[in-house]
């Protein structure tokens, strides 16, 4: 079938032109320079022609590719202006849309998964997709009962595809971080390649679904799909209107539909643990989508995509991670040391000033130690560029601590909605939202 790149051999040659790709316009770059263009102009066209290159091959790609460069995405906040500039076009395309699959080839799926009369359940389904992602895109359908649903259906091929892309990457780590300044590209992938499994699962998917749909069915600020029907490959859940993503948000805003729906964003982040024992693990704008009230309101936040969620060992997000953050915002150094070698952070033999180490957590405390905090690309910048900067202290902690597995997910999640409420620059009242929901926290 013609709707996924499925060859390994060429999606991997493909992936690994990446890197070399970058390196020749560098050494064009130098040829320029040396004829005499400026060297900020180069640069500039440089990052330019390589963001487009990097972002459609992704894309293009979909699979394991396309999920890699949405959980960059999130992260685009944190680089530099003059890197983040060229490629923050390329990286919202990224977030909302991709190449589509033949209407034929899903109609050969519907047809293998909801058995041949699956026209009767599914009276009418539109000939284009109305969103594209990874590893599935999404139709408008009507159900016999006349409900209108979302039939999200997983491309032909995708679990191989996202797997050996993700593979790749993990072999590529070295070489492609040049063309993410500051970002550790080896860590995010292996943590992609840990979760896989769960995310082509779409029986586990619309198991965390109707949990979500459940708890939050009369909540007057989120909206959550419920489950219609679901196969294998496809799932049929109601539809959602909305008018955007959060992307077109970041994109051109208004400062309270900026600030109102950062705060909805952080809420749902933080009480979904607390209402269904889980997180919901992918932050990524085209996954939150602006629903706005028949009399012109504000609106509610609608949630979608349960492909990745962290499952929590007790129901609820670590009480240790609660406490603490509450010693750190309130400046006991020794306590946070001690209770980070409880949960593993530390390791016994390993030495750290304590001092360094809440100044290395600023990124997750700060937000916590106001009333109400403004997320903003250059707080979230001077943040990423301090704790990774070899020249400054605080980046001697990054190479001692241990991540355990049991925080992996939690970690990613927390960094991706910080980027994402960064890219959003919206204040939220974030420590009344962690005295309500974040377990330890308010004691």
């Amino acid at each position: 079938m013609p709707d996924l790149p499925r060859k390994a051999a060429a999606r991997t040659a493909r992936l690994a032109a990446l890197p070399l790709g970058y390196a020749g316009r560098k050494t064009m770059g130098l040829g320029r320079r040396i004829g005499g263009a400026p060297a900020d102009a180069v640069m500039t066209e440089i990052q330019q022609r390589t963001a487009e290159q990097l972002f459609r091959t992704l894309g293009e790609l979909k699979g394991g590719a396309m999920k890699f460069g949405q959980a960059l995405s999130v992260l685009e906040s944190a680089l530099p202006e003059e890197v983040a500039g060229p490629y923050r076009e390329q990286l919202t395309k990224l977030q909302d849309a991709a190449p589509p699959m033949p209407t034929s080839t899903v109609r050969q799926v519907l047809a293998a998964e909801l058995g041949a009369d699956w026209k009767e359940r599914l009276v009418w389904l539109d000939g284009g997709p109305t969103a594209s992602a990874s590893i599935g895109q999404v139709h408008k359908g009507r159900w016999h009962d006349g409900r209108d649903v979302a039939v999200k259906v997983q491309y032909p091929g995708a679990g191989d595809a996202l797997l050996a892309d993700l593979r790749q990457l993990a072999r590529l780590g070295r070489t492609i971080g040049p063309l993410f300044p500051g970002i550790d590209v080896k860590p995010l992938v292996d943590e992609m390649l840990a979760r896989a499994k769960d995310e082509l699962d779409y029986a586990l998917e619309a198991e965390a679904q109707r949990a979500f749909a459940r708890a939050y069915a009369d909540d007057p600020e989120v909206v959550v799909p419920d489950v219609v029907e679901v196969g294998p490959t496809v799932l049929v859940t109601e539809w959602l209107d909305s008018e955007s993503s959060l992307a077109a948000v970041i994109a051109d805003g208004t400062p309270e539909d900026r600030d109102h729906y950062g705060e909805l964003f952080v809420r749902f982040l933080f009480s979904g643990p607390d209402k269904t024992g889980m997180l919901h693990a992918d932050p990524h704008p085209g996954n939150f989508r602006v629903v706005r009230d028949a009399d012109g309101g504000p609106g509610r936040l609608g949630v979608l995509d349960y492909g990745a969620v962290a499952r929590l060992p007790d129901g609820q997000l670590p009480a240790a991670m609660g406490r603490l953050m509450r010693a750190c915002a309130s400046g006991d150094a020794d306590q946070v040391l001690a209770g980070l070698r409880a949960e593993g952070f530390v390791k016994d033999k390993i030495s750290l000033d304590p001092r360094l180490l809440t100044d290395y957590l600023a990124p997750f405390v700060e937000p916590a130690q106001v009333e109400r905090f403004r997320f903003t690309r250059e707080w979230m910048r001077g943040q990423f560029q301090r704790i990774n900067n070899p020249r400054e202290e605080a980046y001697t902690i990054a190479v001692k601590l241990n991540l355990p597995p049991s925080y992996m997910l939690i970690h990613r999640t927390w960094i991706g909605g910080i980027g994402m409420l960064s890219q959003l620059e919206a204040e939220a009242p974030f420590r009344a939202i962690l005295e309500q929901y974040l377990p330890g926290f308010a004691d």
